[in-house]
Order: C-alpha cells, then sequence, then structure tokens
C-alpha cells in the first residue's frame, strides 16, 4: 500500500519525466552529429533522431572507382547513425539515471 499522498507524487513524477523526455527529444532534433569515411573525404551529419541532414564529398574522390565511392559513403553514414544512437541513448539515461536501460523509444 502507498503512503498517503503517495499516488499524487508518483503521477507528478512520472509528469515530469514525460516533460523531460519531451524535451530531450526537441534538443535531438537540433544536435548534429559527423560520420567520416576516408580520412574525411565523405562527412555526413546526423541529427540526434538519426535522421540524414547533409552529405559531403570531397570532389578530388569523384574520379575514383564507384564501388569505394559508395563503401564510404556507407561507411560514413553508419559511423553517423552509430554516434547518433550513443548521444541520444546519453541523454535519455542522463534523464532516467540509467533507470530505463536498453528500452528503445521511438524515433532513437
Amino acid at each position: 500500500m502507498l503512503p498517503k499522498g503517495g499516488m499524487t507524487k508518483m503521477i507528478k513524477k512520472a509528469q515530469e519525466l514525460q516533460s523531460q523526455m519531451e524535451k530531450a527529444q526537441a534538443e535531438l532534433n537540433s544536435i548534429e552529429i559527423e560520420g567520416q569515411a576516408g580520412g574525411g573525404m565523405v562527412t555526413v551529419t546526423v541529427n540526434g533522431h538519426k535522421e540524414l541532414v547533409a552529405l559531403t564529398i570531397d570532389p578530388e574522390i569523384l574520379t575514383e572507382d564507384k564501388e569505394m565511392i559508395e563503401d564510404m559513403i556507407l561507411a560514413a553514414v553508419n559511423q553517423g547513425l552509430q554516434n547518433a544512437g550513443k548521444v541520444a541513448e546519453e541523454k535519455m539515461n542522463s534523464i532516467t539515471g540509467g533507470m530505463m536501460g536498453k528500452i528503445k523509444f521511438p524515433g532513437m
């Protein structure tokens, strides 16, 4: 049985947590994380929601083999997505104190 006012405190705490989570989701939209390949010849920018927002290819590599360029793009994108996932997880863990463990949040 909960102590007197315990349910009210729990509801208030849940509302605070929800508010913090919504704020964090909005912050993740504005965070930009990079991924690179080929020594920076291919650079991608990903936001905290793992959405690709920019792709830069150094013109010097455009004379290279098509498959090599494709591999560099894939490597840069994958690195950017992994980095974004780490940032998002750290952000959520800072709010929940790590209580949420490996629970996946939508868009994260």
